[in-house]
């Protein structure tokens, strides 16, 4: 039995929930995931800082079990199998649209028409709206969510930050 399925066992789960949550921790750099299981909850999210949510959302006591979950599992590290993809279980488009040199994002999304995605390495928010691509300067910022009003275009885009709550053109462009 790997630690993995191990760590899942301990919280209540099969070795395919704990991989599937797992999977997810590596392609959210291990400070986030977004998931998509039956024994988590069906769709979900998580942040190291405290932020979770499950699509069973009036489950608390699966709630907290995930979250203990992958609250482990980010603290464990496991070497990639070279021939293995990082897959998000259809959170972020296939094919990116952002820069191959900016790798994998911490965090990413997108709803009708726009799509962000993070890169706090290069401490760069990068925006798509529409087929234009808008770069912003994050510095040492944390960004635990994005927030958008239907229809409102970038101006309507809310950052949930360190610093609390923010408008994206409050960050510089760049």
């Amino acid at each position: 039995m790997s630690t993995i399925d191990e760590i899942a066992s301990r919280h209540g789960f099969s070795g395919d929930a704990g991989r599937a949550a797992y999977s997810a921790l590596r392609a959210g750099g291990f400070s986030q995931a977004q998931f998509s299981h039956p024994e988590l909850g069906g769709m979900g999210q998580w942040m190291s800082g405290g932020m979770m949510m499950i699509g069973d959302m009036f489950n608390d006591g699966l709630k907290w079990r995930v979250g203990a979950l992958l609250a482990e599992l980010s603290q464990h590290r496991e070497p990639e199998p070279a021939a293995a993809t990082q897959g998000n279980f259809g959170f972020v488009q296939s094919g990116n649209w952002w820069p191959e040199g900016f790798g994998s994002p911490a965090s990413s999304g997108s709803q009708n028409d726009m799509a962000y995605a993070w890169f706090p390495n290069a401490a760069k928010l990068l925006v798509k709206l529409g087929t234009d691509v808008f770069a912003f300067d994050t510095g040492n910022l944390s960004i635990y969510g994005v927030q958008q009003q239907q229809g409102g275009g970038i101006a309507s885009v809310v950052l949930n930050t360190s610093n609390g709550p923010m408008s994206l053109l409050g960050l510089n462009q760049g």
